[in-house]
């Protein structure tokens, strides 16, 4: 199992924190296990941090995660690399997934350290389509997608008026060339034994890594201590079923050792892998069952917030809770308990 420095663990809701809430500040490391060192880094927005790794290798740190493409991230990491990991060289950038607070720096940290970039072949691809690209204008299949969710035109002019191609600018470049993870794949980092394990669901091929000898998870975002991660339907892939892949991706994670250090992508790391796995699988589940009732007269995506959420969804919130929303009601239209009609291109949802 893990060992760590003596902290004052607390505990909530089932979960342990044996950090008992310490965190590295800006421009520090902590360890967070034997050969794991810890980094936080800042994102804008409500969660405000991204956990990152460093994995002793042989010759150096192989790095998991980033952090976003901004000016206070790559001061933060200078200032790691000039103070306690001076000296210290990056073999590998390991991206958990392609959102960009995740693999933002990537390309800029492979770049500088003359480092392979390590991610599985659907995040790489997605984060690869996605930085490729480069039109200005809010393309007419996106301006339909809201639509069909039920946007009016306040919140349609709100998003088009942020324009297409954010995503390239909190992402730097990526190489040509990457090292695809596989599921089940086994990494010898150092001494130290590191077996990819695939999620879906919040991303296309979610990596977290799991050392079982030594008893710790990278969980990435598949796991998250006290929120839920967005699980979204775009405009990319409209007839998929993310919230499907989500529980399944979650009764394969119950497999795992139940007494694993878990060392997430956000928040702090904890004990009590299961309680929380099953937590959120209880969610969801209950939120389907909340919003079949709901769907006993037809409704818009937008009209399901309520039913979804705990909190009022502003313009900021507006697109990821849309997302939610459709995945939740594509999951119900799967499961035989709801349909959908379209009228004057929105989409209504009806119980089954």
């Amino acid at each position: 199992m893990a060992t760590f420095p003596a902290f004052a663990a607390t505990t909530h809701k089932g979960l342990t924190y044996p950090f008992g809430g310490a965190a590295p500040g800006t421009g520090e490391v902590m360890e967070a296990a034997p050969g794991v060192r810890w980094a936080r880094m800042p994102v804008p927005g409500p969660l405000g941090h991204v956990n990152c790794w460093l994995l002793d290798d042989t010759d150096g740190v192989v790095l998991v995660d980033t952090g976003m493409n901004l000016a206070d991230t790559r001061e933060a990491w200078k200032a790691i690399f000039r103070g306690p990991l001076a000296g210290v060289r990056v073999t590998a950038m390991l991206g958990t997934h392609m959102h960009p607070d995740h693999i933002g720096l990537a390309g800029w940290m492979a770049d500088h350290h003359q480092a392979p970039v390590w991610m599985t072949r659907g995040e790489w691809l997605t984060a690869r389509m996605l930085t490729a690209d480069a039109r200005d204008g809010v393309p007419g299949e996106m301006i339909a997608f809201w639509r069909g969710a039920g946007w009016d035109d306040a919140q349609v002019a709100h998003a088009s008026a942020r324009g297409w191609s954010g995503f390239r600018r909190i992402v730097t470049p990526l190489p040509l060339g990457y090292r695809r993870l596989t599921d089940g794949e086994r990494l010898r980092l150092g001494g130290t034994e590191w077996q990819v394990v695939t999620g879906s669901g919040h991303s296309p091929e979610h990596a977290c890594l799991l050392n079982e000898a030594g008893g710790v998870l990278i969980a990435g975002d598949q796991v998250l201590p006290r929120i839920s991660p967005n699980v979204s339907l775009g405009v990319t892939e409209p007839e998929g079923d993310p919230l499907g892949e989500w529980l399944a991706s979650i009764a394969r994670l119950r497999q795992l050792p139940a007494d694993l250090l878990v060392l997430p992508g956000h928040g702090d790391p904890f004990t009590g892998l299961h309680t929380r796995l099953d937590a959120m699988d209880r969610e969801h589940r209950e939120r389907l069952d909340e919003l079949a009732v709901f769907l006993a007269e037809p409704r818009r995506a937008v009209d399901c917030f309520g039913r979804l959420f705990r909190r009022a969804i502003g313009p900021d919130l507006l697109g990821m809770a849309t997302g939610e929303a459709l995945a939740h009601l594509r999951r119900l239209e799967l499961e035989g308990r709801a349909v959908r009609d379209e009228a004057d291109g929105v989409w209504w949802w009806r119980a089954a």
